[in-house]
């Protein structure tokens, strides 16, 4: 589950230059994507990934929405500093570690030949690629940021574990459900959206 490896064959290359490419690719090409950059034990550029993703999502959502920000103590920066780096460093490995574990428990039961623990945390990582955008405060970009996000997430499972479309959607769904829907905030656009348009 931590197993990070330092010269992986096929993994991704590091720093920002590779961040770049990586989040270019999965949104542009995700089926090579997943066919050609995830590999056995190299969770750390996924991880690291989908804590970028995190920033750059939780600094604009603190920036653009009145409110957002924890206020603790005196000063709104520095507890917003505080807040983005609990956000980054700690709730975001929290929560993919703990989807990832519950993902392979799905996973389990749907698909006997399976890949690892760390391809299902890359995969995981990868398909927040769009999030990076949620944190403007638009309904119309956080429910397609979500939803292409939830797709690239069910998409990347079929392939990396090598699984039909069907075995992937069953495994998949609570774990998407749990990322895009609550932790991006996916159901609340979703909801937002079907109000404005009198379908609630």
């Amino acid at each position: 589950m931590t197993q990070w490896v330092e010269n992986p064959t096929g993994g991704r290359e590091r720093g920002p230059t590779a961040l770049a490419r990586a989040w270019v690719e999965v949104l542009t090409n995700p089926q090579r994507f997943f066919q050609r950059a995830i590999a056995p034990g190299d969770q750390a550029p996924g991880l690291v990934f989908a804590m970028v993703v995190v920033l750059f999502e939780e600094a604009s959502r603190f920036a653009l929405v009145s409110g957002a920000a924890p206020t603790l103590g005196g000063s709104p920066t520095l507890s917003a500093l505080f807040g983005l780096a609990l956000a980054v460093l700690f709730v975001a490995p929290a929560a993919i570690h703990l989807t990832a574990a519950l993902q392979t428990v799905l996973l389990m039961v749907t698909v006997p030949e399976r890949a690892g623990i760390s391809e299902t945390v890359q995969v995981i990582g990868y398909a927040t690629a769009p999030c990076v955008l949620v944190g403007i405060p638009s309904p119309w970009i956080r429910a397609v940021c979500t939803v292409y996000g939830a797709v690239l997430f069910l998409g990347g499972l079929r392939i990396v574990h090598d699984t039909s479309h069907l075995r992937a959607l069953l495994a998949g769904a609570l774990p998407a459900a749990i990322v895009f829907g609550y932790a991006f905030r996916g159901f609340a656009a979703l909801s937002a959206l079907a109000t404005q348009f009198g379908l609630f």
